[in-house]
């Protein structure tokens, strides 16, 4: 047992508090205790802090555990299973001699030098990239499907048909040839009973896409979507397609994809699409 004659005075009676001493070590501090003053009044306050923190440590006992400690324990996960060690290997002290480490030396130098050759002339992500995106064609089918379905949405909310109003001509000019990167006019189509409502921005095969929209005395709505492309020049143009409700009408002129979209009813579609690439 540690000697308590080497600690200090308040450390001898903490230990006689908790029962830590021996029958000699208590026998010499009782002593001590009758014959000294100081020590009793110390011993005393020591006691008094110690009932203390015994009745404050039993009242916390007693508070209930907050709900969010509650929540925590039971969403805790038990801990997986220990794997078992394996059995441990002979430790081989390898020595290898000097022809052996200068043969070792010099293959790692090879080695090396031949991965930072590789790493040094292959190419860098962001010129993969650049690549990539030079050289992948366009995934025409996601374009055609997301301008179909932006079309299905505006028939059916006719009162908000566009972002920007038509009576604001000059900032929609400016805001889609920004944003899509493409000169254009708006087409005037009211000899064919059209009305231009105004422009919006949307995503076709993740990529912006003006969208002009225009409407007719009976409700119906059609609109020129248009974005940059690296089609060829031998794409098909002009080409029809019906999806349901909605009729298209595809083309490309001067590294741009058009699509007219509007009701599949309407049989002057592929005639009006003519029309708008001379005007667009």
């Amino acid at each position: 047992m540690l000697d308590l004659r080497k600690l200090p005075l308040e450390a001898q009676l903490t230990a006689l508090l908790d029962g830590e001493v021996s029958p000699e070590q208590r026998h010499e501090l009782e002593q001590r205790l009758a014959t000294d003053e100081s020590t009793r009044r110390l011993h005393e306050k020591l006691r008094h802090g110690a009932d203390f923190g015994r009745h404050r440590f039993d009242d916390i006992l007693k508070e209930p555990v907050p709900l969010a400690l509650v929540r925590a324990i039971k969403s805790t996960q038990p801990p997986k299973t220990p794997i078992a060690q394996r059995a441990t290997r002979p430790h081989v002290k390898l020595a290898p001699s000097g022809p052996q480490a200068l043969a070792a030396a010099l293959i790692l130098f090879a080695v090396g030098c031949g991965i930072g050759y590789f790493v040094g002339t292959a190419p860098d992500a962001d010129e993969i990239a650049t690549t990539t995106s030079a050289t992948a064609p366009a995934n025409t089918s996601d374009w055609l499907g997301d301008v179909t379905a932006y079309q299905r949405l505006l028939i059916r909310q006719p009162r908000h048909l566009v972002e920007v109003p038509a009576s604001q001509a000059e900032e929609i000019s400016s805001w889609l040839t920004t944003a899509i990167g493409v000169p254009f006019r708006v087409p005037d189509l009211s000899a064919e009973t059209w009305t231009f409502q105004g422009a919006r921005v949307i995503l076709g095969d993740n990529r912006p896409v003006g969208q002009l929209v225009y409407s007719n005395a009976d409700g119906d709505v059609i609109s020129i979507c248009f974005r940059k492309d690296a089609q060829p020049p031998e794409t098909d143009d002009f080409k029809e397609t019906i999806k349901d409700e909605i009729g298209l009408v595809t083309w490309h002129n001067a590294g741009t994809s058009y699509v007219l979209a509007g009701p599949s009813a309407e049989a002057t579609l592929g005639q009006l699409a003519m029309k708008i690439a001379t005007a667009i």
